[in-house]
């Protein structure tokens, strides 16, 4: 690159100055930076989902536990229902664990290395929350950082190979202060400006010495392998109501949606099929798809007003239903049930 690394850094810096997004989780730049249970909560929400699926469940959360300590104290039942809808939900197992720690030692650590101790905090999570709520130099590489940086550096190699060149890359340009400013910065700058399809170049602070732009393809930065179809996984679904409530279970507490309310099923995973209708008395109501992360599903719905549920759960008042906290998939079986005992 033409411009030196102090360059890159400063030049963004200013940038963010003027052009950072406002967001709940975020202190405007030169303000004292937020408490770092808001920092790591929200870091936790972003993982693979998009800022606006995330922004009405971070105020929820805060609403319900507004402390490290509230959430600690919480039941678990409780904040997985909170996060229905928000997927991914080993997330929410390993938020309150992790709330469970930080209040037992007194407040959260403020290293990378400490951060790491923590369940479910990464490598990504630890060096935001270390940069952003502590000041501490880091390296923070999320999606945005990614493709900023193999576009600026125009790195050839595919992902995930890339990686360990695109940390490296990023380590030589992030500055020994404002660490938390300037990973928000390249998190905004890809999220608004370097974007995945048709990035907006002559609005780009760095286009100067981008050498993605040289090429005159930045857009087919990062390289990436050609996907692979995902399996189609098929399953059912049981709803059995009676006198006003519906049966249900509490799916284990590890594995797919694990810890979840939900309907009774058929066994069905990522590794393969359900076993099907059951006998007895079953009407179908219809079918649901939906797609997880390996594999998409599709859910047959049956529904009886008479058949005896098997093993342990209980029963839900139907006209509550949405208390319940079911995951997605399960909310959309039942939406499918209810239309189709009427």
């Amino acid at each position: 690159m033409s411009a030196s690394d102090l360059t890159v850094s400063e030049t963004l810096l200013a940038w963010y100055d003027r052009h950072a997004r406002s967001l709940p989780w975020r202190s405007p730049p030169g303000e004292p930076p937020p408490e770092p249970y808001r920092v790591w909560l929200s870091e936790v929400m972003l993982q693979q989902t998009t800022t606006a699926a995330v922004a009405p469940y971070y105020a929820k959360f805060l609403a319900l536990w507004p402390t490290v300590q509230a959430l600690a104290g919480a039941e678990e039942p409780d904040v997985m229902a909170a996060w229905a809808g928000l997927g991914y939900y080993s997330r929410a197992r390993n938020l309150h664990a992790a709330a469970k720690a930080v209040t037992a030692a007194g407040g959260f650590p403020d290293t990378e290395t400490g951060l790491r101790t923590l369940p479910g905090v990464g490598a990504y999570i630890a060096a935001a929350v270390a940069a952003i709520a502590f000041g501490r130099r880091a390296v923070v590489v999320d999606a945005n950082v990614e493709r900023v940086v193999t576009r600026l550096f125009a790195i050839e190699t595919p992902l995930p190979q890339a990686r360990r060149a695109i940390r490296e890359r990023t380590d030589s340009i992030t500055p020994d202060t404002r660490a938390g400013d300037f990973a928000q910065a390249m998190m905004d700058l890809g999220a608004t400006v370097c974007t995945p399809r048709d990035p907006r170049c002559l609005l780009c602070p760095l286009a100067g010495g981008c050498e993605g732009r040289a090429t005159g393809y930045p857009a087919r930065f990062p390289v990436k392998p050609a996907k692979k179809a995902k399996p189609q996984r098929k399953g059912t679904a049981l709803w059995i109501e009676r006198g006003g409530a519906v049966w249900l279970v509490r799916r284990p507490g590890t594995g797919m949606l694990g810890g979840m309310r939900a309907l009774p099923d058929d066994g069905w995973s990522a590794r393969g099929d359900g076993t099907g209708a059951p006998a007895g008395d079953w009407r179908d109501a219809g079918t649901v798809r939906h797609g997880f992360t390996h594999f998409d599903l599709e859910l047959a719905v049956l529904v009886s007003p008479s058949e005896e549920p098997a093993g342990e759960g209980q029963w839900w008042p139907v006209d509550r239903l949405e208390d319940a906290g079911l995951p997605t998939l399960f909310a959309k079986a039942a939406a499918r049930a209810r239309a189709g005992r009427d």
